[in-house]
């Protein structure tokens, strides 16, 4: 299928699913930016009303991603494959739960987020956040499809820098921290972060397979 002829085939009638994951990806974008804001915020109570404001939008989150799957099951025609549809709200949901339980954990555990690591990955999360909301954008009509290509390749690379902030983290906790319940307290936040970058990935990589099967 040629390029310009994308654009009429992905142009149903009914348009709810775009309009249902534009609002996802807003809320990732907007979890994004507030996980930012928790983890340079050295008072732990003004960090309460931030991390509360994350959990209304995880819950927020989780009505879009319900009203995707009402819809796909009410729906005959689809913009694109169901399995995509589906692989992607969960991805999307994931990287909310991910931010989310990062925000509680670090107001759980009561752990001071003014760390050079924890720092970093909440920046590159914010950053792959960015990089999802432009993808997910672009589905409404691929018309560019290069665009939408290259910040899919910027996720992959955020992804991977989050690894390697990860390992660093890691070898140097465990070599730095004597209290063990402190080291476990950190080690379980570097996880979570890290993990939400690896979601952003899936994401990518469902939205990767929806530009390969249409362009």
């Amino acid at each position: 299928m040629g390029v310009n002829n994308i654009g009429s085939f992905f142009m149903p009638k009914n348009k709810i699913f775009y309009e249902l994951f534009e609002e996802v990806a807003n809320t990732v974008v907007e979890m994004g930016i507030q996980l930012k804001k928790v983890v340079i915020e050295p008072d732990r109570d003004k960090r309460l009303p931030i991390i509360k404001y994350i959990e209304d939008l995880e819950h927020r989150n989780d009505d879009f991603t319900h009203k995707v799957f009402t819809e796909l099951g009410k729906n005959f025609i689809t913009p694109f494959d169901r399995a995509d549809i589906h692989y992607l709200a969960i991805a999307l949901d994931d990287i909310c739960d991910l931010i989310n339980s990062s925000a509680k954990k670090i107001n759980i555990y009561n752990v001071n987020p003014n760390d050079t690591g924890i720092i970093k990955m909440a920046d590159l999360i914010e950053q792959g956040c960015n990089e999802i909301k432009v993808a997910v954008y672009g589905l409404r009509d691929l018309n560019n499809i290069k665009r939408m290509s290259d910040a899919l390749v910027r996720v992959n690379s955020i992804e991977n820098q989050a690894d390697d902030v990860y390992d660093m983290c890691i070898e140097y906790l465990f070599e730095s921290e004597s209290d063990s319940k402190e080291l476990i307290k950190k080690r379980d936040i570097y996880q979570a972060l890290e993990r939400a970058t690896d979601k952003c990935e899936d994401a990518a990589n469902v939205i990767e397979s929806i530009i390969i099967k249409y362009a």
